[in-house]
C-alpha cells in the first residue's frame, strides 16, 4: 500500500508541475504580445523626432526591418506583464540624443504611468496633451530645454507622485494648480528661471518628502502653509524660513548654495532627528545658534563658506554623534584648541573630520591634540595661528589630511618627529606658513603622499632627498621654496608617470630639462634660470608654463605637443627666436591661453591662430612680429585678453573687431605701425576695461560712440584680476587639479610703464596718445563715469576741453598735453577729487585755472606752455594785466611766438642759400670745381711739408 501511495503522490506532483508549466507558457505568450495601436503610437512618436535622433542607437531599432520584436522589448519601453499595455517610456538614458517635437500619438498609450524624457533637447513648450495622460504617476522632463510656462492641463494629473521639471527655461511663476496634486511626494522645479511669489497652495502637498525650488528668482516670503509639510525629509528653497523648525521628522537637510542671508534660524535646533545639516555656500551671518545643542543625532554639520562670526560654542564638542564639523571660510575666531582644556567632551573621541580653514582662529597646535584620537582630516589653513606645533601631532596615526598652510608659525622648525607615526597621511599642506623643514638627509618618511603642497616653504637650497620615496604622488607644489639646485635625474623618475601636476616655479633652478618626454599633465617651471631648447612633452599635456626663464632656439617643436588636450601654453619672457610655426590648429578645441610675449620672435602672425576658437587669452607683446592684423583672429569669439603691443604690425585696425571681440576686456596695440582711422565699430567692445592704441600712426577723429563701453560707463562688480580657470578631475582618485592663470600686462600708468597682474582687472583706462588724431573730444566720452585713466596726449586734437569732464568722478590720471586745445579749463575739472596725475601742458589754453583742492596742488609744469593761463599754481592771481580774456593769448607770449617763427624761418632760408650757393656752384661750374679740388690738394701738400720740417727740427734739438 505504501508503494501505491507513493506512486499516487508522485503522479500528483508531476501533474501539478505540468499545469504550472502550461500556465507559465500561456502567460509568456501574453507577455510578448504588444497592442498594435500602442506599437503604432510609438512608431509615430519616433517619426516626429529629428533625423539625428532617429539615427541614435537607442530608438533607431524601433520597428526596423531587423527588429520585428514586440514593442514591449524595445529599449526604453516597458509593458504590463498581465495586459501587454505600455506603462513606461524612459528615454533619459539617451542623454542629449532625442531632439524634435513630441507627437500627440503618445495619447494612445492610455495606460502609461511613467514618462521620463529628461536630459534631451526639445527646445519647445511642454505639450498641453501630456495633461491628458491621466494614469501618470511619474513625470520627469528635466534638463530638456523646454521653454515657456508650465501648461495648466498638468493639473489633471491627479495620480502624480513625482514631478520633475527642473533645469529648463520655464520663465514664469509656479501655477497654483500644483497644490492640487496632493499625492506628490517629490517636486523638483529648481533652476527653471521661475519668478513671482511661491503660491501658498503648495502647502497642501502634505505627503511631500522632497521639495526643490532652488536657483530661481522668486520674490516675497515663504508661505506660512509650508508648516503643514510634516512628511518632509529634504527641502531646498531660496531662503531659510522659520517653519522648518516644525518639520521634526527631517533626517537630512541640505540648503547649500542658495544665497541665504541673515542669521541661522534658532528653530533649526528643534530638528533633533537630523543626521546631516548642510547650510554651506550662503551668506549667513551672526553666530552658531545655542539651540544647536539639541541636535543630539547630528553626524555631519556643515556651515562652511558663510559670514558667521564669534567662536565655536563649547556644547558642539559634547555632541557625541558628531563625526564631521566643517566651518571653513567664515569669520569665526578664538583659541583654536582651547576646548581641549575641558573635560568630559565626548565629541573628541569620535570626530573624524575637522575643517576650520580660512577663519580667524589663533593659538598653537598643542600636545593635547592627541585627544582627537579618531581624527582623519584636520584643516587649519589660513588662520592666525602663530604659536608652536607640538610633535605630538606625529602620533595621530589615523590622520590622512594635514593642512596648516597660510599661518604665521614664525621660526618653527618641522622635524621627523612631527611625522613619526603618520603612516596613513595622504595630503600634506604646509604652504605659506613661514615654516622650516629640517630632516636628516637619509630620512625615509612613514607615509606615501598623494598631495604635497609646500609652497613658500624653506626647503632649499637643494632638492630634498626624502621626496625620492614618494612614488604615489599625484600633485606636488614646491614653488618659491628657495631651491637653487639643478633638477636631479631621480626627480623626473619619481614625479613623471604617476604624477599629474608639478609646480617648481619661483625658485632659482638652473640647468636643462631631460631629452626624453615629460609625462605630466600640469607643468609649471616659470620664474627660474632654466636653459636649453623647448622640451618634449607627452600626449596628456594640459598646461605648460615655462615663462621667465632662459630657454632659447626656435619654437617649432610646439608642433609635436599632442593635439586636443592642451589648455595653456606660456613661453613668455625667454630667448626664443624665429617664426611661429603655422600648426596652431591642432589645439582648436582646447587651447584657452597662449602667451609668447617678450621673446625674439619675428615674421607674420600665423593664419592658423584663427582656428583656436576656444582662445580666451593671447599675448604676443614685445616681439618683432610684422604684417597686418590677422583677419582669421575674428573666429576667436571668446577672447578676453589681447596684447599685440611693442611689435611692428601695420595696416588698419579691422572693423570687425567690435563684433567679433564682444567679450574682450583688455586690448593693447600700442607701439606698432597701425594707420588709418579708429573704426567706429570698435564701440562694440562692450566689456572693454583697458583700451591702449597709443604710439601708432592713427588719424581721423575719435569715435562718438565711446559711451557704449559698458564696463567704463556703469558701476559694475569687477574682478581684481583677469584670469582663466583650468581644471581636470583625475579618475579614479576623484582629485581635482585647478590652475588659475592670471593675465599680466604692461601699461603706462601715471607716466610710468609698469607690469600689472593682481589688480589689472580694476584698471579702467583709455590710452590713445602718440598718434595723429584730430578734431574735438566727443562729449559722449564724458559718459564713461567709471574711467580711471585717460591719455590723449601728443595728438592734434583741438577745440575746447568738454565742460562735463567733471562727470568722470573716478578719474585718477588725465593727460591732454601736446595738443591744440584752446579756450578755458572747465570749472568741473575741480570736481575730480581722485585726480592725482594731470598734464595740460603745450596747448593753447587760456583764462583762469579753476579753483579746487586738487588743482592747486599740482606742479606749475602741469599747465606750462599754454597761452594765457593764470591763477594758482601758475601765478598768484589773475589781477590786472595778468588776466587775459578767455580764448585770447597774452601779447608778450604772442610777440615771442612771432619772433620764434621768423627766427626759424630765416635760419632755414640762410642754410639753403649758403649750402646751395657753394655746393651748387661747384656742381655746375667745371673750372671752379677743378680749381677748388686743386686748392685742396695744394693745401694738403703744404700741410704735409710743414709737418715733416717741424718734426725734423724737433729731432735735431733733442739730439743736441
Amino acid at each position: 500500500m505504501s508503494g501505491d501511495k507513493y506512486s499516487i503522490h508522485l503522479l500528483l506532483v508531476l501533474f501539478l508541475a505540468l499545469v504550472f508549466l502550461l500556465q507559465k507558457s500561456t502567460k509568456a505568450d501574453v507577455l510578448v504580445q504588444c497592442k498594435e495601436s500602442e506599437r503604432q503610437a510609438l512608431l509615430d512618436f519616433k517619426q516626429s523626432l529629428a533625423a539625428e535622433s532617429v539615427m541614435d542607437f537607442g530608438i533607431s531599432s524601433w520597428g526596423s526591418e531587423n527588429d520585428e520584436r514586440d514593442c514591449c522589448t524595445w529599449i526604453g519601453v516597458e509593458c504590463c506583464n498581465n495586459t501587454g499595455h505600455v506603462i513606461k517610456l524612459d528615454l533619459s538614458y539617451l542623454i542629449g540624443s532625442v531632439k524634435g517635437t513630441i507627437s500627440p500619438s503618445l495619447l494612445k498609450l492610455r495606460y502609461l504611468n511613467h514618462l521620463d524624457l529628461s536630459f534631451n533637447y526639445f527646445w519647445c513648450r511642454i505639450p498641453e496633451f501630456i495633461g491628458s495622460l491621466t494614469e501618470l504617476t511619474y513625470l520627469a522632463l528635466s534638463n530638456s530645454r523646454f521653454i515657456g510656462p508650465i501648461p495648466s492641463k498638468l493639473g489633471n494629473l491627479s495620480r502624480l507622485v513625482t514631478l520633475d521639471l527642473s533645469s529648463n527655461q520655464l520663465g514664469s511663476s509656479i501655477p497654483e494648480f500644483i497644490g492640487s496634486l496632493t499625492k506628490l511626494t517629490i517636486l523638483n522645479l529648481s533652476e527653471s528661471q521661475l519668478t513671482g511669489p511661491i503660491p501658498f497652495q503648495l502647502g497642501n502637498l502634505s505627503k511631500l518628502v522632497s521639495l526643490d525650488l532652488s536657483s530661481n528668482q522668486f520674490i516675497g516670503s515663504i508661505p506660512e502653509t509650508f508648516g503643514n509639510l510634516v512628511a518632509m525629509r529634504a527641502l531646498t528653497l531660496s531662503r531659510i524660513p522659520e517653519f522648518i523648525g516644525s518639520l521634526t521628522k527631517l533626517v537630512h537637510l541640505d540648503l547649500s548654495e542658495s544665497q541665504f542671508t541673515g542669521p541661522i534660524p534658532s528653530q533649526l535646533g528643534n530638528l533633533s532627528r537630523l543626521d546631516a545639516l548642510d547650510l554651506s555656500s550662503n551668506q549667513l551671518t551672526g553666530s552658531i545658534p545655542e539651540t544647536f545643542e539639541n541636535l543630539v543625532a547630528i553626524r555631519e554639520l556643515t556651515l562652511s563658506r558663510n559670514l558667521l562670526q564669534g567662536g565655536i560654542p563649547l556644547f558642539i564638542w559634547n555632541i557625541c554623534t558628531l563625526h564631521s564639523l566643517d566651518l571653513q571660510s567664515n569669520n569665526l575666531g578664538g583659541d583654536v584648541f582651547g576646548f581641549l582644556q575641558s573635560t568630559s567632551l565626548c565629541t573628541i573621541h569620535f570626530l573624524e573630520n575637522l575643517d576650520l580653514t580660512e577663519n580667524q582662529f589663533t593659538g598653537s597646535v598643542p600636545n593635547e591634540i592627541t585627544k582627537l584620537s579618531s581624527l582623519k582630516e584636520l584643516g587649519l589653513g589660513y588662520n592666525r595661528l602663530n604659536g608652536t606645533i607640538s610633535q605630538g601631532i606625529g602620533q595621530m596615526s589615523n590622520l590622512t589630511t594635514l593642512e596648516l598652510s597660510g599661518n604665521s608659525f614664525d621660526k618653527v622648525v618641522i622635524s621627523e618627529a612631527h611625522f613619526s607615526n603618520l603612516s596613513n597621511l595622504r595630503k600634506l599642506d604646509l604652504s605659506d606658513s613661514s615654516l622650516t623643514l629640517k630632516f636628516k638627509s637619509d630620512w625615509i618618511p612613514p607615509f606615501q603622499l598623494s598631495l604635497i603642497f609646500l609652497r613658500s616653504f624653506k626647503l632649499g637650497p637643494f632638492f630634498p632627498q626624502w621626496l625620492r620615496s614618494q612614488n604615489a604622488c599625484i600633485e606636488i607644489d614646491i614653488s618659491a621654496a628657495e631651491i637653487s639646485d639643478s633638477i636631479p635625474s631621480w626627480f623626473w623618475n619619481v614625479f613623471s608617470f604617476g604624477t599629474r601636476s608639478v609646480n617648481l616655479s619661483f625658485n632659482q633652478i638652473s640647468g636643462t630639462l631631460p631629452n626624453n618626454r615629460i609625462a605630466i599633465l600640469f607643468l609649471d617651471l616659470s620664474s627660474n634660470n632654466l636653459t636649453g631648447p623647448l622640451p618634449q612633452m607627452t600626449n596628456l599635456l594640459v598646461t605648460l608654463n615655462l615663462s621667465k626663464n632662459k630657454f632659447s632656439g626656435s619654437i617649432n617643436s610646439i608642433c609635436h605637443i599632442p593635439a586636443r588636450v592642451l589648455n595653456l601654453l606660456d613661453l613668455s619672457n625667454n630667448l626664443f627666436s624665429g617664426v611661429v610655426p603655422d600648426c596652431l590648429a591642432r589645439w582648436q578645441d582646447s587651447l584657452k591661453a597662449l602667451n609668447l610675449a617678450e621673446n625674439n620672435l619675428s615674421g607674420s602672425i600665423p593664419r592658423s591662430i584663427g582656428s583656436l576658437i576656444r582662445l580666451q587669452m593671447l599675448s604676443l607683446r614685445s616681439n618683432s612680429f610684422s604684417g597686418p592684423f590677422p583677419s582669421s583672429l575674428g573666429n576667436c569669439w571668446g577672447l578676453k585678453f589681447l596684447d599685440f603691443s611693442d611689435n611692428k604690425l601695420s595696416g588698419n585696425i579691422p572693423e570687425w573687431m567690435g563684433e567679433s571681440f564682444s567679450s574682450l576686456i583688455f586690448l593693447s596695440l600700442q607701439t606698432n605701425k597701425f594707420n588709418g582711422t579708429i573704426p567706429h565699430q570698435i564701440c562694440g567692445l562692450n566689456n572693454i576695461q583697458i583700451l591702449d592704441l597709443s604710439v601708432n600712426k592713427l588719424s581721423g577723429t575719435l569715435p562718438r560712440c565711446l559711451n557704449k563701453f559698458t564696463s567704463m560707463a556703469q558701476d559694475m562688480n569687477l574682478s581684481r584680476t583677469i584670469e582663466h580657470s583650468i581644471s581636470r578631475k583625475l579618475d579614479p582618485n576623484s582629485v581635482f587639479i585647478d590652475v588659475n592663470y592670471v593675465d599680466e600686462a604692461l601699461f603706462t600708468w601715471k607716466g610710468k610703464k609698469q607690469k600689472y597682474a593682481k589688480i589689472l582687472g580694476l584698471l579702467l583706462a583709455i590710452d590713445l596718445s602718440n598718434n595723429r588724431l584730430t578734431g574735438e573730444i566727443p562729449k559722449e566720452l564724458t559718459s564713461l563715469r567709471q574711467l580711471v585713466a585717460l591719455n590723449l596726449s601728443r595728438n592734434f586734437l583741438s577745440g575746447k576741453i568738454p565742460g562735463k569732464i567733471g562727470q568722470l568722478r573716478q578719474l585718477q590720471a588725465l593727460d591732454l598735453s601736446r595738443n591744440n586745445f584752446s579756450g578755458g579749463i572747465p570749472s568741473s575739472l575741480s570736481e575730480l577729487t581722485f585726480l592725482s596725475t594731470l598734464d595740460l601742458s603745450y596747448n593753447y589754453l587760456s583764462g583762469k585755472i579753476p579753483t579746487g583742492t586738487q588743482i592747486q596742488l599740482f606742479d606749475p609744469s602741469t599747465f606750462s606752455h599754454n597761452h594765457g593761463l593764470c591763477g594758482p599754481p601758475v601765478t598768484p592771481n589773475c589781477s590786472g594785466s595778468a588776466e587775459t580774456p578767455q580764448g585770447q593769448p597774452r601779447r608778450g607770449q604772442d610777440d615771442f611766438d612771432e619772433f620764434r617763427k621768423w627766427f626759424y624761418a630765416g635760419m632755414g632760408i640762410g642754410f639753403i642759400v649758403g649750402f646751395w650757393g657753394i655746393c651748387g656752384a661747384l656742381l655746375f661750374k667745371r673750372s671752379w670745381r677743378h680749381s677748388y679740388f686743386r686748392f685742396l690738394d695744394n693745401m694738403k701738400d703744404w700741410l704735409y711739408v710743414r709737418f715733416v720740417l717741424q718734426k725734423a727740427r724737433l729731432e735735431r734739438r733733442i739730439r743736441t
